[in-house]
């Protein structure tokens, strides 16, 4: 993964913890910044991807881990 994306380390939250705090983050970023984000809710693969149609963000990755899921997100 490229070293431009930001971590955002969210493994132990909950849902809705891990979008809530996805969203107040990505909106200090500018278009075009990208965000890495570890979480450990097995939700995160539907949620985080209904997050990223809905709020106008491209899933770069996502990946299933040994503890969770990692995705790549570009701020749209």
């Amino acid at each position: 993964m490229p070293d431009i994306a930001q971590l955002y380390d969210l493994r132990g939250l909950k849902c809705p913890l891990p979008v809530l705090k996805t969203r107040k983050r990505m909106n200090t970023m500018s278009r075009g910044e990208e965000l890495l984000i570890e979480t450990s809710d097995p939700l995160a693969g539907i949620d985080i991807a209904h997050f990223c149609h809905e709020d106008g963000h491209q899933l770069m990755e996502s990946e299933k881990t040994e503890s969770g899921h990692r995705f790549r997100i570009r701020k749209g």
